[in-house]
């Protein structure tokens, strides 16, 4: 049975759909997870996803919904533990979207509906002496929504399924408070002024990580959105890579750093960062990151979302997984967060692909 919850989400919210896609294992989920992300020998290929698998029709099967499984702790533990009750992953997730801190940190948040995601809708800072960290920063409703769902899911699950927190880098934060126009502009007009935004921006993650690490999680996804197209290897090397470095050592929890984009240029300084994952997107060859890495940080990843997990078929994607599995990435997972029309049936292709 579901935990006793609050009102009114009680009202509301499944009891947690009814493990319909378990089955006898050797290694617990939680166990295969940390051992593949300590890159020890598991027990079967680990699956699962540090980003987002909402998806429309799992909000139909659990009754837990958007905007509230943004909003409230048992809908979004009721939605986010789908991952593992109806697909098999070796995960969950409860963090759909990446305005949570931006909320908290004055941001307007437009908090979307049932198929459309979260956005920011404002902007409030022009400089590094605009931001503030407020002192009850983990109060703002925004921050404990996300610790509260956690604990939910802990007094559920125990130590039976891997739960990954997610927080945002500096980098995505100044996106969310600058705007990203604004703000990639002042990479070339005032460097000088980035990395003062960058460096008041650092606490943020460190906190909220270790908040989520208190509540439960067993590692934290660490977004930050230097994405190839838009941030150069160099650039990463010059403003962020120190602050990745920095955050590995100083963050109580396993990060797994994820960036979209074609990063292949700068896997090598990520690896040697010290953060414990790298999550990466179908743009980077997965034979090419494993051999990149060398075994220096573990791999997760890379199952292309548009073509194959929305559109292709089962088939296509039990193809993928196993393809990303032979090339040896240690964690197969979706590229990013799922498309919120992805067929059920085609995420669960990807466990049953990927495990052989």
């Amino acid at each position: 049975m579901l935990p006793e919850l609050p009102e009114p989400s009680a009202k509301r919210a499944i009891a947690f759909v009814d493990g319909q896609n378990r089955e006898p294992r050797g290694m617990r989920p939680r166990e295969r997870f940390l051992a593949a992300l300590h890159r020890l020998p598991t027990d079967r290929q680990c699956v699962g996803n540090c980003v987002s698998a909402a998806t429309i029709d799992l909000m139909e099967r659990s009754g837990c919904s958007f905007p509230e499984a943004h909003l409230e702790p048992a809908v979004m533990a009721g939605l986010a533990a789908t991952s593992y009750e109806v697909l098999g992953f070796d995960t969950i997730a409860p963090v759909f979207s990446v305005h949570h801190e931006a909320a908290a940190l004055g941001c307007t948040v437009d908090w979307g509906r049932r198929d459309m995601m979260p956005d920011a809708v404002t902007h409030p800072c022009r400089s590094a002496d605009d931001i503030a960290i407020p002192h009850d920063f983990l109060q703002h409703p925004a921050i404990a929504v996300v610790l509260d769902a956690l604990r939910l899911l802990k007094a559920r699950y125990g130590d039976e399924v891997a739960l990954i927190g997610k927080v945002f880098g500096p980098w995505t934060l100044a996106y969310h408070l600058f705007g990203v126009q604004d703000f990639l502009m002042l990479t070339l007009d005032d460097p000088d002024e980035v990395r003062r935004i960058l460096r008041r921006l650092q606490p943020v993650p460190i906190l909220f990580a270790g908040a989520q690490r208190e509540a439960g999680a067993d590692a934290v996804t660490l977004g930050d959105h230097a994405t190839g197209d838009l941030v150069s290897a160099g650039m990463y090397e010059e403003f962020l890579w120190p602050l990745h470095c920095e955050l590995a050592r100083e963050t109580q929890a396993p990060l797994i750093l994820h960036i979209c984009g074609n990063t292949l240029d700068r896997i090598d300084l990520i690896a040697r960062s010290g953060l414990a994952c790298f999550h990466f997107e179908s743009k980077v060859p997965a034979e090419e990151a494993v051999r990149i890495a060398r075994g220096r940080i573990t791999l997760m990843g890379n199952v292309n979302n548009p073509e194959l997990l929305l559109r292709g078929t089962p088939e296509e994607v039990a193809r993928a997984a196993e393809r990303v599995r032979q090339a040896g990435v240690d964690i197969v997972a979706p590229e990013c967060a799922v498309p919120l029309s992805t067929p059920t049936a085609n995420l669960r292709a990807l466990v049953s692909g990927a495990r052989g």
